[in-house]
């Protein structure tokens, strides 16, 4: 066991609460995942594979004095999960070049100062069908009614009822096998965050609690199977998936999101003028 494994905190089966510290920790770790994900939107583009820009996700976290969380994280061995189309999470960059019309999901968490920066979002590769846009688009909104329910004296539920009202309303399904999680100085810690629940349930909210908000929206069924790889999750029914997510905080009246793009480029399609 190394000097840092040591000084990690061990998970105790309760919610973690955090002070001004944690807040500033999860500030600066959060903003630097976003300008990660920001440098890669001239990068995808129809040609271009997935370990390319794992690469440049790699040594974007190198240059800035940064650790990948996932490079070694039970035998993996990239610092991004790359889904593509109908993968809905855990997609292991390789050598396939992304095609026009291809929609997907990057997903980086990095540690700076001991602090975990998780954050994903979608990207279009040239042209996409308005039945993938439409499903990225209803994905973030999701993601965002679920974050509006977050403030002191809420549920967890509350944040699962409301992803699942968007979805149902726009006739798509929420995946179940998947979940958000706390966050901070440990990868994965308590709670779970679950996406799909009943408003009024689940653990109170309260201050200084650091989680993901992650929903995963399918276009089809909700059912996922994982393959041999033992990472790639899919949509069994091969229809298209879309995630977004983000760190956040629960504050004394509300919500701190940590992993929002300076440019506001974590919203979908905010970055077609900034790159065509």
């Amino acid at each position: 066991m190394t000097e840092t494994e040591l000084l990690l905190p061990l998970r105790t089966g309760e919610i973690r609460i955090h002070d001004a510290e944690g807040f500033e920790g999860m500030r600066r770790a959060g903003r630097l995942v976003a300008e990660c994900l920001d440098m890669l939107v001239p990068e995808v583009k129809p040609g271009v594979t997935t370990e390319y820009l794992d690469r440049r996700v790699f040594e974007f976290v190198n240059d800035h004095g940064a650790i990948s969380a996932t490079v070694g994280y039970r035998g993996y061995r990239h610092a991004s999960c790359i889904s593509v189309n109908h993968v809905i999470c855990h997609g292991i960059p390789g050598p396939k070049a992304l095609k026009d019309g291809d929609i997907a999901n990057i997903d980086v968490t990095l540690i700076l100062d001991g602090w975990h920066g998780d954050h994903s979002r979608m990207y279009g590769v040239g042209d996409v069908k308005r039945k993938a846009e439409r499903l990225m688009e209803v994905t973030y909104e999701a993601m965002m009614a679920g974050i509006a329910q977050i403030k002191p004296g809420n549920h967890f539920g509350d944040i699962g009822g409301a992803i699942s009202e968007i979805a149902r309303l726009n006739r798509y399904s929420v995946v179940e096998d998947f979940c958000g999680h706390g966050l901070g100085r440990l990868f994965h810690d308590e709670p779970n965050v679950v996406h799909s629940s009943a408003y009024g349930t689940g653990p109170e909210l309260k201050p200084g609690m650091f989680f993901t908000v992650e929903p995963m929206l399918n276009l089809g069924r909700k059912d996922a199977a994982v393959l041999p790889d033992g990472w790639t999750a899919v949509t069994r029914d091969r229809q298209l998936s879309a995630q977004f997510e983000h760190s956040v905080g629960v504050t004394e009246t509300g919500v701190e999101i940590f992993t929002a793009s300076p440019k506001g480029w974590h919203e979908p399609f905010k970055v077609k003028s900034q790159v065509s």
